[in-house]
């Protein structure tokens, strides 16, 4: 027996796959527990219809459900196999969905694996059954199919328990008990198990264990209608269980899948039906399963309906029986795994389907045996990546209910969520308002997208007009706040941007071991820097400020870097005082851009701000007008300014004091359309969506954050090793074609061979060309390359350029 006691709570597709990974990475002393019988317990696992489509915009979700298919591919219980690699078709019966199938393919082609796009003869040539007078296409992954998901169950579990794992079945798990802030045991309806690691893989149970430590689980169960019809005539005589794709019908929130001479046709578009953790049944208590509820036929009139049309053959049949199965939804469509934020070895890997599981399995496996995951991003995942608003109960449901409405939706990547809107609001909100601001929402703030106010701006400008699908979330009036921003000065609202306050004499040796730069400066000094896992990937890019001997504020990325900053108080800090608090709902920020910038606020301030008086990356403390602020000098759209920071009381007599200032200067406010194409074309990365826990500083273009002369840092050692093997470069990419302004994710070829992907995309109106970033070899990765980009069912050319492409001198800047 090897490693740490570690208890997995719940034996469904996920449970089974990590104790086989753990198993199989040494880790034995491993146990099982269940409240149900092995190996159909009862949860989701037990009745899910098992269809595994790859496809998925995350690139994450898709390697993890590659790695199911291989895996599962090679599993089988006494000859049964555990998948059936049958493929999977999605078809269209309208334009759009046509149109978004392409973007799919693109998807899947981005992220390495097979596909095709299909004709209408070529669809019902694959599925026979299919209504060829409906159909205008489909899109065909040869690799999907349907995962066996007991026998999986069952086949993992063989595998851990002959390396020594332990199968507890029907022993209900009644609470957690903890020594200090530390998991230490797991009791049971038939006794305690000793754990040193929890792990919970409850499934839609997960809400209830997760209360047994404090942590507030963001999950709901919801019925989802699976129904089977009888004998399909048209079926008759088919002796394998399943011979055709799987097929999913988008349009109608439909999908269906073989089993025998009959069909299984799943519905999503029937009303949202959540059900609370503590009201699902116990186990021997219901007929069939307690993830099993009774079928409502009336919510299922409409997918029958449907299916006759597009499959004409179960006119001859009649539907036999069907169920309302609990499956697991979250609040933004993605598994929940991590460990808590408040108890020591207490895990959750939740809200994960069949698709997924066995890639979870190992993400998981790696995560507790290595200290990182190094086969998959997992910052999409984690489950400490909310903010405080997006735990609350009302709006974990109807954030659930929604992604549950909207599972096959065509849903565009700057689209909003629904209700609950308004959620936070800077103090310039009312201003912004007045002005017309259509607002997008980032962490559940309320941003200016562009100004209605601004249309004036366009009289004389030549906007490029993207394509449709770009121009959605888009106005004209971005371009020309673009270029206004370039010519005159421009107010952005910058509070949504995480703000952290460290403080406390360790204060400084905390920050300097954390980050890869030299923050341990002067007071005054700003310094972006990057925080590295362990495995040298890039954990979050920052700012840090040293606003005082022991105190600084730090611009952050969102809820993991105070999470990650957090985990390691204790042990980098060696038990110096150190202090790390969340300011953000407390200040406000306003970015203050543009070659006038200067000319509006040296009048309004008490402190100098001329080049001599505040230099670039420096910051002060000022009044502008009656409103303290701290003034940093740093600028991501590349024009001279300042970031402004006060606290939110203050707010908005910030706003007016500048706007009133600004405006005979031809000042404007503006918006995140004009800031994102600014930064790109200065060439400023994103985290998140240019680089992620999975690239390196040196690969990502951001290696000048990296002082390997000032002493150890977490993820030195593995730099170090890295530092000379960069196989892929983030790169680059001008379009000429003005009216193919790309989105993000669409694969980049060389030739027909796909060889990278977009990260970010936007036009930059003021160098008048289209920009994207793109992750290529390295070997490509020079300026002047050609290379093509697949933009729905087209090639966009592109040429890899130097970087930046706005004032490579950096004199605007720095003036």
């Amino acid at each position: 027996m090897a490693g740490p006691r570690v208890v997995i709570i719940g034996a469904g597709v996920v449970g089974a796959a990590l104790a086989d990974e753990l198993s199989s990475r040494g880790w034995t002393e491993v146990t099982v527990v269940d409240q149900g019988p092995l190996p159909a317990t009862g949860g989701s696992s037990s009745h899910a219809p098992g269809l595994v489509f790859q496809t998925n915009p995350s690139k994450t979700m898709t390697e993890m459900a590659r790695y199911t298919v291989e895996k599962l591919c090679s599993l089988d219980v006494d000859g049964q196999p555990c998948f059936l690699q049958v493929g999977g078709l999605e078809v269209a019966t309208t334009a759009e969905r046509l149109i978004e199938l392409r973007r799919r393919h693109g998807w899947i082609t981005a992220w390495g694996i097979e596909s095709r796009l299909l004709g209408p003869d070529e669809c019902v040539e694959l599925h026979p059954l299919v209504n060829r007078e409906r159909v205008l296409g489909g899109l065909l992954v040869p690799t999907d199919g349907l995962a066996k998901s007991v026998l999986a169950v069952e086949a993992q579990l063989r595998r851990a328990e002959a390396r020594g794992a332990r199968l507890l079945a029907r022993h209900e798990v009644l609470d957690i008990r903890t020594d200090g802030d530390r998991v230490s045991a797991v009791v049971t309806d038939q006794g305690e198990i000793l754990a040193d690691i929890v792990v919970c893989c409850a499934g839609i149970w997960g809400p209830k264990v997760a209360r047994m430590v404090g942590m507030n689980l963001p999950l709901t169960p919801l019925a989802h209608q699976l129904a089977w019809t009888g004998p399909v005539p048209a079926l008759a005589g088919q002796t394998q269980e399943a011979v055709r794709p799987i097929l999913r019908h988008q349009d109608a929130d439909l999908y269906y899948r073989d089993s025998y001479d009959r069909l299984g046709i799943g519905y999503y578009g029937h009303r949202p039906m959540p059900v609370s953790a503590d009201d699902i049944a116990p186990v021997d208590s219901t007929e069939r399963m307690p993830s099993v509820l009774r079928f409502t036929e009336d919510d299922f009139a409409d997918a029958w309906t449907e299916t006759r049309s597009l499959l004409p053959a179960t006119r001859e049949a009649k539907v036999e029986e069907g169920i309302n199965g609990l499956f697991s939804f979250t609040t933004d469509g993605m598994p929940l795994l991590g460990e808590s934020p408040d108890v020591k070895g207490f895990w959750v890997a939740e809200a994960v389907w069949v698709t997924h599981s066995a890639g979870v399995g190992r993400a998981m496996a790696e995560w507790l045996v290595d200290g990182h995951c190094s086969s998959f991003d997992l910052h999409e995942c984690d489950v400490n990546r909310f903010e405080p608003h997006q735990l609350a109960p009302a709006y974990v449901l109807a954030r659930d209910c929604q992604n549950f409405t909207e599972v096959y939706d065509i849903l565009h990547p700057l689209q909003p969520a629904g209700a609950p809107r308004p959620l936070r609001t800077s103090p310039f909100h009312t201003r912004e308002r007045e002005l017309g601001a259509v607002f997008l929402e980032a962490s559940g703030w309320e941003r200016p997208q562009w100004y209605a106010a601004n249309e004036s701006l366009l009289a004389g400008r030549d906007i490029t007009v993207p394509n449709d699908w770009a121009a959605r979330y888009w106005s004209p009036i971005v371009g020309a706040e673009a270029q206004a921003t370039r010519e005159t000065v421009a107010m952005y609202d910058m509070t949504a941007l995480k703000r952290l306050e460290v403080t406390g004499r360790g204060a400084a040796a905390f920050l300097q071991r954390l980050t890869t730069g030299n923050v341990d400066k002067s007071v005054g000094s700003v310094t972006y820097t990057l925080m590295l896992d362990t495995d040298g990937g890039i954990r979050s890019d920052i700012t840090v400020a040293r606003l005082g001997r022991d105190r600084f504020q730090v611009g952050a990325n969102g809820n993991l870097d105070l999470d990650w900053f957090t985990r390691h108080l204790p042990a980098v800090a060696g038990g110096a005082d150190v202090a790390v608090r969340d300011i953000t709902a407390g200040t406000c920020c306003i970015g203050l851009w543009g070659p006038k910038a200067r000319d509006v606020l040296q009048p309004l301030a008490d402190e100098d701000f001329s080049n001599d008086g505040l230099r670039y990356f420096r910051a002060k403390r000022a009044h502008i007008g009656a409103v303290p602020v701290t003034a940093m000098r740093l600028s991501y759209v590349g024009e001279l300014g300042w970031e402004l920071y006060t606290t939110a009381d203050m707010g908005q007599k910030l706003w007016d004091t500048l706007w009133e200032a600004a405006r005979p200067h031809g000042g404007i406010a503006a918006g995140r359309g004009a800031f994102n194409s600014l930064r790109l074309e200065k060439g400023y990365r994103s985290f998140g969506t240019d680089m992620t826990y999975e690239h390196d500083p040196y690969e990502a273009g951001v290696g000048f954050a990296v002082k390997m002369d000032k002493g150890d840092f977490i993820g030195r050692a593995a730099l170090e090793r890295r530092a000379g093997s960069v196989r892929r470069r983030l790169s680059c990419l001008t379009i000429e074609d003005p009216a193919a302004v790309v989105m993000g994710k669409e694969p980049v070829y060389d030739g027909a061979a796909c060889v990278g992907y977009v990260t970010s995309a936007a036009y930059g109106y003021t160098i008048g060309k289209g920009i994207a970033y793109a992750w290529l070899p390295a070997e490509l990765a020079t300026p002047g390359r050609e290379l093509d980009i697949g933009y729905f069912d087209r090639r966009v050319t592109a040429v890899v350029a130097e970087e930046p492409l706005f004032d490579p001198a950096m004199s605007r800047l720095r003036g």
